[in-house]
């Protein structure tokens, strides 16, 4: 870590992307928190203008700051969508201050917003991970899980109102089986009670009754003479 005079407001510390820095005392707004510095390089010089790296604080067509030396605590700010603070530019002076723009409190880190190049050179492609783009990612992963959730209850409650619906009319067949299986049971029995066959028939029923043979007369006795 940097060795930081204990009469600045602020520390090198642990950040989510790795090293930030970090309000030690409370901060008001308006404050000019440090001074952004380091080599000057001239785009005019093909040597100069030929150097890459994330430090680079462009002030002008012709002017860039080269942030990257160890001395420079102000390249220990991170990005951040939502800032605290902001970049106070002064080309002629060929001068940057980092400027709260935001009471800032003990503890808190310190963030600037990088603009719009930098964003889509260097964090668009691997992801924003300042606090404020991690919250809205937390936030849609969240309604994510609700809706995903939303639509398993869904599919629960279809499939039990079909479950329903399907005990239902099977308990309706097991009904209209049991009755025709009843009614036919009745239709089956005789009218004593006794069960006959397909092949059976009531006796008496559809036949005539037999005729009675009148015994024959016995013949008269004869006269005697």
């Amino acid at each position: 870590m940097p060795s930081i005079p204990s009469n600045k407001p602020y520390r090198v510390g642990r950040s989510r992307t790795g090293l930030g820095l970090f309000a030690t005392k409370p901060i008001k707004k308006g404050t000019k928190i440090i001074r952004y510095f380091g080599p000057l390089l001239d785009s005019k010089k093909k040597e100069e203008d030929a150097i890459e790296n994330k430090y680079l604080f462009e002030l002008n067509d012709r002017w860039t700051i080269d942030g990257s030396v160890r001395k420079n605590i102000a390249r220990y700010i991170n990005h951040s969508c939502k800032p605290n603070a902001e970049s106070d530019v002064k080309p002629r002076k060929r001068k940057v201050f980092i400027r709260a723009i935001k009471n800032i409190e003990p503890g808190e880190e310190i963030n600037y917003d990088y603009g719009t190049d930098y964003f889509k050179a260097y964090l668009k492609p691997i992801g924003c991970k300042c606090a404020s783009c991690e919250k809205k990612r937390k936030k849609k992963r969240a309604e994510a899980r609700a809706e995903k959730a939303r639509l398993k209850a869904k599919a629960e409650r279809k499939a039990l109102k079909q479950a329903e619906k399907l005990a239902k009319a099977e308990a309706k067949d097991k009904l209209k089986a049991e009755a025709e299986r009843k009614s036919k049971k009745l239709n089956g029995h005789s009218l004593n009670g006794k069960h006959l066959n397909g092949s059976s028939r009531v006796r008496g029923i559809g036949k005539k009754p037999a005729s009675r043979k009148r015994p024959a007369s016995a013949p008269a006795p004869a006269l005697q003479a």
